[in-house]
């Protein structure tokens, strides 16, 4: 149980050495692994770029729903927000390695409740 959870904190941390660079692999793993769970929106670098940066990240998760946003400076904000039917109840900001433990819980905990919640997961450690 633990070990499905401190693999996929880990496999979300790996990829990282700077706050662009982490939302990035961040994007592209949530994306590859949960593509029906999580939404990615994406800007323009510059004016009339064809280059696009991640501006933010949302994840489904079970009853919680996890958001991360880059502002200008390349500065991360991470909210949980808890949701019951479609409804946001209550709006949590984390600090980020708090909201990757906790979206790596939540991931984990999907897997063990069901088969495709487990090839979920194992997409997230490839």
């Amino acid at each position: 149980m633990t070990d499905d959870f401190d693999l996929v904190a880990a496999s979300l941390r790996a990829d990282a050495a700077d706050s662009r660079g982490l939302a990035e692999a961040l994007a592209v793993r949530l994306e590859s692994a949960l593509p029906s769970q999580t939404r990615v929106h994406r800007r323009s670098r510059k004016f009339l770029s064809r280059d696009k940066v991640v501006q933010a990240i949302e994840v489904h998760a079970g009853e919680n729903r996890y958001a991360l946003t880059v502002d200008d400076r390349g500065g991360l904000e991470t909210t949980r927000s808890a949701a019951v039917r479609g409804i946001v109840l209550k709006n949590d900001p984390l600090a980020l390695d708090e909201w990757i433990d906790s979206l790596a819980r939540d991931i984990a905990d999907q897997a063990r409740a069901s088969a495709q919640g487990r090839q979920a997961l194992e997409r997230l450690l490839m």
